[in-house]
C-alpha cells in the first residue's frame, strides 16, 4: 500500500468524482444543480453559458479526471490537471454566485476545489 499517498487519495477522490458528475449523473437531477436545472447540460444553460461551454468544460474535466487517476501509477501532468480542475471550480462556484443560488449548491465545487488546491499544493 506504498503507493497510497495522501496527494494520491485525494487525486483518486477528485478523478472518480469528476468521472460521476460527467459519465454516470449528468441526466440525472441533484440538488447541487445550479437555479432549478434538472440536468447538468441544463444547468449550463440556466448560467447563461453558450452551447459549446457544456462540451469544453466537459472534456476539460474529464481529461483532467483521466490524468488525475492514471497519474497515480504514472508520470503524467498531475499538478497542472488538478490546477486546472481548481480554476474550473473557481468558475463554477462564480456561476452558482451569478444565479443567486444558496451556499449548499456550492459545496461539491469548493470541496473539490479545495482538494485540487491541496494536490498542487503537495506534488
Amino acid at each position: 500500500m506504498g503507493w497510497l499517498s495522501l496527494t494520491n487519495l485525494l487525486q483518486i477522490i477528485v478523478g472518480l468524482g469528476l468521472l460521476n458528475v460527467w459519465l454516470v449523473r449528468g441526466r440525472s437531477s441533484t440538488s447541487y444543480r445550479g437555479g432549478a436545472a434538472q440536468t447538468l447540460q441544463a444547468e449550463f444553460a440556466t448560467y447563461g453559458l453558450p452551447g459549446f461551454a457544456f462540451y469544453l468544460v466537459g472534456a476539460l474535466k474529464i481529461g483532467a479526471a483521466v490524468v488525475l487517476l492514471a497519474g497515480v501509477w504514472m508520470a503524467l501532468p498531475v499538478r497542472e490537471a488538478a490546477g486546472l480542475v481548481a480554476a474550473l471550480m473557481i468558475g463554477a462556484i462564480a456561476m452558482h454566485i451569478k444565479v443567486g443560488d444558496p451556499v449548499m449548491k456550492s459545496l461539491p465545487a469548493a470541496l473539490m476545489l479545495a482538494m485540487s488546491a491541496a494536490i498542487v499544493a503537495l506534488r
